[in-house]
């Protein structure tokens, strides 16, 4: 049954004249900053600050600090089902300018990871099925479908023929976790990080068959969290992981700025605090409240338009999914 779904892959270029088409969850960081009034200010200073920051790290034989410009390909996924089409997953993809040598170098996809089965999953299915319970738990399954809608795109003809390596989704670190240095570091991707336990983000993740590692970069304020299959710190270059690190953590700091924004840098032990007050805002506009209202709304979107019509389908392909 595996074979039954297929994948459509669109590419779109995320600039300052970009516009989210109509399949987009306008919650993705990208999309949201692409809307109202200062649309194009905001988009402008987003890649000025991605610029910035990636040419910050790769400081090698870049003496002005001006060698390299980051592109970001918007990775839009159709997944076909019963002879529709379901707007799966939306990722961005780095792709680094260095001006020196006029080279285009292939970067990292899976930034920004989108999904509006995630939606579902965390905005609808678990909220109900907690509604009224004196105590916390997860639904029967939650995150298998996901997971193996995830691991079958990766693992597609459609995916292997446009991308020559597996994703890396990096992410913020859960404010309900504490974390501790290691004592590790990579001349890259920075200081390593253990995490207390385990999230709820990363035990979903881990039924998309990802493994986590958290890292703070140089001069970076806090760990972010590097979801990945084989091995993160040798099956990249180290352009491809500045890419990847320039491109989140400008997002981090305008959505997260309490933790990616701070005045001050994690230390041995860190516990984020999205109250934290003393850190800077961005000059960039962004309502999280509507955000968090929004993925609601996508989560029922996705409840009435692919989970309920294709519910029996969707059941019995997963459930005899395999790899």
């Amino acid at each position: 049954m595996n074979n039954d779904f297929t994948f459509t892959i669109k590419h779109s270029l995320f600039d300052e004249n970009y516009n989210p088409s109509e399949n987009t969850r306008i919650t993705t960081n990208f999309a949201n900053l692409a809307r109202g009034e200062n649309r194009q200010q905001n988009l402008r200073n987003t890649l000025k600050m991605i610029d910035n920051r990636f040419n910050t790290l790769a400081y090698w034989d870049n003496p002005k600090g001006d060698r390299y410009s980051v592109e970001l390909d918007i990775i839009s996924v159709e997944m076909n089902i019963a002879g529709s089409a379901f707007p799966a997953i939306e990722i961005l993809k780095t792709n680094i300018i260095d001006k020196k040598t006029n080279e285009r170098i292939e970067g990292i996809v899976g930034n920004n990871f989108s999904s509006y089965v995630r939606d579902y999953d965390f905005s609808v299915l678990l909220l109900e099925h907690n509604k009224n319970r004196a105590e916390f738990t997860l639904p029967e399954n939650f995150g298998v479908l996901h997971g193996n809608i995830f691991k079958h795109f990766v693992n597609s003809a459609e995916y292997k023929a446009q991308f020559e390596k597996p994703p890396v989704i990096c992410l913020s670190v859960s404010n309900k976790n504490a974390y501790q240095q290691t004592g590790n570091q990579h001349p890259v991707l920075g200081i390593e990080y253990q995490q207390h336990g385990s999230s709820l983000t990363e035990r979903y993740f881990g039924k998309m068959g990802l493994k986590v590692r958290y890292f703070m970069p140089k001069n970076s304020v806090a760990p972010l969290a590097f979801f990945f299959t084989g091995d993160l710190l040798s099956d990249y270059t180290d352009l491809e992981l500045i890419g990847t690190i320039s491109t989140m953590e400008t997002f981090q700091k305008i959505y997260r700025p309490e933790i990616y924004n701070a005045n001050s840098a994690a230390g041995l032990h860190y516990q984020p605090n999205l109250s934290h007050e003393d850190h800077s805002l961005t000059k960039i506009v962004y309502d999280r409240e509507e955000r968090s209202r929004l993925a609601i709304e996508q989560g029922k979107f996705t409840e009435e338009h692919f989970i309920k019509p294709y519910k029996q389908i969707l059941e019995q392909w997963s459930a005899d999914y395999a790899l």
